[in-house]
C-alpha cells in the first residue's frame, strides 16, 4: 500500500499499552489515515444531513418511502451478492464485546456467527478499543486463551468456530486518542480500518473474509458512504472488490423506509439486514418525541408483536428475501440463571420469540449469551431443517405502508410507577458500569448494552416533556435509586453517574446519544503525542 499521498499522518495521543505496537504499526496507521483523508468530510456531511432531516421531521414533514427512489424499489431484477463463505447458514448469531473471555466463549458457543461489537456492547476506553483488535487478531491466529482469577481456563475448541463479524462504532463517534490533520479520527474508520488492515487477508486465507455489521444508519446515503469505504479499502490492500460483506442493523425509523435502497447501495457487499428493538424505539422517540401521538408506554409493554413493530419486521423479511439477502431477527437478551423457575420462564420467552421469527421467515436470530444458543438453534432447526436459510420465501403476501410503521397510538398508555422506576434504575446502573469500562452488563436477568440505557433515558425525557409523569416524582426516584446504587456499589462515582443521567434524561432537549459527551468527559486519557 502506498502512503505517499498522505500529508499528515495519524498521531497516537494515548500512552503505550501492552502489545499495542502489534496493532498500531506505521502502515496500519497510514491505512487509517488514508480512510480519514478520503471520508472524513463526507462523514461530517452525513451528520449535517441527520440534523437537517431531524429538523424537517420535527417541523411536520411526512416520513414516507421516497418518491425519488421508487425506481429502485420497482425494479425486481437486482439482487445482492451471493452469501460469502461462512455466511450461508446464519441461524444462530451471538453478539458481545471483543474482550478476551467473550471472544473465546462466543467462538466456542456453537453459534454460526459472532458479531464482535465495538459499538453498543463496548465501553470505548482506549484499552478496550486496541485490546479488542488484539483479541480478534489472536483469535484468527488461534492463539487466544483466558484464565480467570479463580483459575478457570478458556481456550478455543477443535470444533467449528463461529464466523467473525465486526461491528465498528457509528458515524456519530470519534476516537480522540488518534488524530489526523488536527482532528480526532472517526471512530467507525478506526475500528473498521485497524481490523481490515490486520485481519482481512488472514480471514480470506482461513476460508472466510472481512465481514462487518453496520450500526445506526439512517438513510441510503450513509450506506453509500460505507460502500465507498469498502471499495477503497479493498483497492488499497489489493483485495478483490466484493470480498467485504456487511449486514445493516435497521435500528432507526428513517432507515426503515429505505431498506431496499440501503441494500441497493451495498448490494455488491451486502450480507442482509437484521432487526433491532431498543434502538429502534429510541429512534422513534428521538424523531417524533415532540408529538403526543408517539407517546410510548412502559417499554416492557412494547413487544415485537405490537402492530408497528410487526410491520417493521415483516417488511424487513420481505425486503431482504426479494433481493436474495439474509434477514436476521432481533436480540434475545435473557441471561440463564440458577433459579430453576426463573430460568424456565426466561427460556420459554426466548423460545416463543424465536418461533415467531422463524415462522415469519427470518433466516436466523441473535442471542446475547452462549446459554441461549441451543434453544435458538433448536427453533430454527425445526423450521429450516437441512436448508441453510429460507431466502426463497419471499413473503409477497406482506404489504406495509409508512403509516403502518408509524401506528404507535394503538399501543399508547400511561407509564406506570414501576416502569418509571425500572428505567431510572437500569439507566443509572448501566451508566455506572459504562463509566467503569463495561459495555455489556447483566441487569435484572438481562444482558444490557448501550441501547437499553438510550431507550430508558429517552422514555423518561418523553414522559416529562408531555407531563405524563411529574418532575418531582422523577427526582424523588432518582434520589432513591442513586442511594441504592451507592449502597450496591460502594466504589461507584454516584455523582458522575447522576450528572450523566441528568444531562441526558432531564435536559430540555434530548441529546442524540449519551455516549459522545460521556466518552469525552470520562474515557479519554491523552498522553504526549507520538507519531
Amino acid at each position: 500500500m502506498s502512503t505517499s499521498a498522505l500529508t499528515h499522518r495519524v498521531r497516537v495521543l494515548a500512552a503505550p499499552g501492552d502489545r499495542h505496537e502489534k496493532i498500531l504499526t506505521p502502515m496500519a496507521l497510514d491505512f487509517v489515515g488514508h480512510l480519514a483523508a478520503a471520508f472524513g468530510e463526507r462523514r461530517l456531511d452525513v451528520l449535517r444531513e441527520r440534523r437537517r432531516q431531524a429538523i424537517r421531521l420535527a417541523a411536520g414533514s411526512p416520513l414516507d418511502f421516497r418518491l425519488t427512489t421508487s425506481a429502485i424499489r420497482a425494479d425486481r431484477s437486482w439482487r445482492v451478492a451471493a452469501p460469502a463463505p461462512g455466511l450461508t447458514d446464519r441461524r444462530v448469531e451471538i453478539t458481545g464485546p471483543p474482550d478476551r473471555r467473550m471472544t473465546v466463549n462466543a467462538l466456542n458457543s456453537g453459534a454460526h456467527v459472532w458479531m464482535a461489537d465495538f459499538e453498543d456492547a463496548t465501553s470505548p476506553t482506549w484499552e478496550h478499543v486496541i485490546g479488542g483488535q488484539l483479541n480478534l487478531l489472536d483469535a484468527i491466529e488461534r492463539r487466544i486463551d483466558f484464565t480467570t482469577e479463580a483459575g478457570k481456563e478458556y481456550r478455543l475448541g477443535d470444533d467449528r468456530l463461529a464466523t467473525v463479524m465486526v461491528r465498528p462504532r457509528g458515524w456519530h463517534l470519534t476516537e480522540e486518542h488518534l488524530e489526523f490533520d488536527g482532528r480526532p479520527v472517526p471512530a467507525s474508520l478506526v475500528d473498521f480500518g485497524l481490523y481490515f488492515f490486520h485481519c482481512a487477508q488472514r480471514q480470506i486465507d482461513a476460508g472466510h473474509g472481512p465481514y462487518f455489521s453496520l450500526p445506526k444508519l439512517e438513510n441510503r446515503g450513509e450506506a453509500r458512504l460505507w460502500n465507498d469505504v469498502f471499495v477503497l479499502a479493498q483497492e488499497l490492500l489489493g483485495i478483490p472488490r466484493g470480498t467485504v460483506r456487511a449486514t445493516v442493523l435497521i435500528e432507526t425509523i428513517t432507515a426503515a423506509v429505505e431498506m431496499e435502497e440501503i441494500l441497493y447501495e451495498l448490494r455488491e457487499h451486502s450480507a442482509g439486514l437484521n432487526a433491532g428493538r431498543w434502538d429502534y424505539l429510541f429512534s422513534l422517540i428521538k424523531t417524533f418525541g415532540h408529538r403526543t401521538d408517539f407517546l410510548l408506554p412502559d417499554r416492557a409493554k412494547v413487544t415485537m408483536t405490537t402492530p408497528f413493530l410487526r410491520a417493521y419486521t415483516e417488511l424487513l423479511v420481505r425486503t431482504c428475501h426479494r433481493r436474495g439477502a439474509h434477514a436476521i431477527g432481533g436480540m434475545a437478551a435473557q441471561v440463564p440463571g440458577t433459579d430453576r423457575a426463573a430460568h424456565e420462564t426466561a427460556m420459554a420467552a426466548v423460545r416463543l420469540d424465536k418461533e415467531r421469527e422463524a415462522e415469519d421467515g427470518f433466516d436466523g436470530s441473535w442471542v446475547a449469551h452462549p446459554g441461549l444458543v441451543p434453544v435458538c438453534r433448536e427453533v430454527f432447526d425445526g423450521v429450516l431443517g437441512d436448508r441453510p436459510h429460507q431466502i426463497e420465501r419471499t413473503r409477497d403476501d406482506v404489504e406495509v405502508t409508512a403509516a403502518d410503521l408509524l401506528s404507535v397510538r394503538r399501543i399508547s398508555g400511561p407509564p406506570t410507577p414501576e416502569g418509571l422506576r425500572t428505567n431510572i434504575a437500569v439507566a443509572l446502573r448501566y451508566f455506572n458500569a459504562w463509566l467503569r469500562g463495561s459495555g455489556a452488563v447483566a441487569l435484572y436477568g438481562l444482558m444490557e448494552d448501550a441501547a437499553t440505557a438510550e431507550i430508558a433515558r429517552a422514555q423518561i425525557w418523553q414522559w416529562l416533556r408531555h407531563r405524563v409523569v411529574d418532575r418531582e416524582t422523577v427526582l424523588r426516584m432518582l434520589d432513591e435509586e442513586s442511594a441504592a446504587l451507592g449502597a450496591e456499589y460502594p466504589w461507584a462515582d454516584v455523582d458522575a453517574v447522576r450528572a450523566l443521567f441528568e444531562r441526558t434524561a432531564l435536559a430540555r432537549e434530548l441529546p442524540a446519544f449519551f455516549t459522545p459527551d460521556a466518552y469525552t468527559r470520562h474515557l479519554v486519557r491523552h498522553a504526549e503525542a507520538r507519531s
